[in-house]
């Protein structure tokens, strides 16, 4: 079974070692960041430094200046933490190692972008904007995420991409000193947060027969319960409002992700891999977008799922899934951030029973030494 090991392009620039690391472990592949969100990432084995802070959502390579001249919304460029053409530089190392590289893309992620463009974030029933969640109604928003795919998916010398955050983003968010688990949100209240209320949506909801006044009052009624402590899941919406939201916000996932899709494909050569890191319920929002698995398989090659403890949302995939569909496990091998790498053997050959083709490490840049001891005796 291929495997293939997430790795940021400062894991790489600067230790002329870690190509060799990397492939000892095992892997073919290497899932290879290109654009990126913001972060604070741990680098225990790097030459130079430990600590990498990425202020900001940024592309990892030089933008093409003709493709985004006159336009509002723009790929922001890396700071010191990745400047100049850290993807490409990284690529090349990895490549020279033996290793296949594919690109990572993320997507609707970006809290630069909402900080100084408001109006392109979501917005809630309360009215609270979430900055680092980027409305896909909203058509400068979808025209910058398919021109981004396009662009990052499609570096020179990759052979696929993997698009992250190809869907919606909601109120579930690693954020820096993050104070929101005061009140339990279960996947009800937390859906019912994540729902937008920016005019593209007010409008999506209008066109649907719904009164996107009404349905703001609606749902905050129904979370009102959650609040005030007296139950631990909101009431039900209306069954016909609640089809009518799902289907709009479904239809608008399916949209970006066809128009994704194929705006990598229309840039790529031949063969060249398409995946979407997705989940089976349509109305997650995050990094991994929930999708219907029968129409994102019949979009793109496959699809890479995150199964650490619990493998079991590859079945759905697996249903549709025919020979040449990419299933890919994704699990994490890192110990401090709830990975188990010493039961990886197992946990992928229970992945494999479900229908796994393929598996992901997440992540090798960020793994301790014993970890990726344990990776390699395992894919061993």
């Amino acid at each position: 079974m291929k495997a293939s090991a997430f790795l940021y392009p400062w894991d790489v620039v600067g230790d002329p070692e870690a190509p060799a690391r990397v492939a000892d472990l095992g892997v073919r592949q290497v899932t290879l960041a290109a654009a990126y969100h913001s972060t604070r990432a741990l680098t225990p084995r790097h030459q130079a430094h430990r600590i990498v802070t990425a202020d900001h959502a940024a592309v990892l390579y030089p933008p093409d200046a003709g493709r985004w001249a006159g336009r509002e919304l723009r790929p922001y460029l890396a700071g010191p933490w990745a400047s100049g053409d850290a993807y490409g530089e990284a690529a090349g190392a990895l490549g020279d190692a033996g290793l296949e590289v594919h690109t990572w893309v993320v997507l609707a992620h970006n809290s630069r972008m909402g900080s100084e463009h408001p109006g392109t974030s979501v917005v809630n029933a309360y009215g609270d904007r979430y900055p680092w969640a980027p409305c896909i109604a909203q058509p400068d928003v979808c025209e910058y995420l398919v021109s981004l795919a396009a662009e990052a998916a499609v570096r020179p010398g990759a052979r696929g991409t993997e698009l992250e955050s190809c869907g919606w983003y909601g109120l579930a968010h690693l954020h820096a000193h993050d104070k929101t688990a005061g009140v339990g949100l279960g996947d009800a209240a937390q859906y019912l947060m994540s729902l937008c209320f920016c005019p593209s949506c007010r409008d999506g909801y209008g066109r649907r027969g719904l009164d996107p006044d009404r349905l703001v009052v609606a749902v905050r009624d129904a979370l009102e319960p959650v609040w005030r402590g007296a139950s631990a899941e909101p009431q039900p919406l209306d069954p016909a409002w609640a089809r009518e939201v799902l289907d709009f916000r479904t239809r608008t996932a399916r949209t970006l992700q066809e128009a994704a899709v194929g705006a990598v494909r229309a840039a790529a050569p031949a063969d060249f891999q398409v995946l979407l890191h997705a989940d089976p319920a349509a109305h997650h929002c995050g990094a991994n977008a929930g999708v219907d698995p029968a129409h994102i398989l019949s979009v793109a090659d496959g699809v890479v799922v995150p199964c650490t403890g619990d493998p079991r949302l590859l079945a759905p995939f697996a249903e549709h899934a025919t020979a040449d569909t990419v299933l890919a496990a994704n699990l994490t091998v890192v110990s401090g951030m709830g990975g188990t790498p010493k039961t990886l053997a197992s946990d992928l050959q229970r992945a494999a029973s479900l229908g796994a083709t393929e598996l992901r490490l997440y992540h090798a840049g960020l793994a301790s030494a014993a970890d990726l001891t344990a990776v390699r005796s395992a894919l061993t």
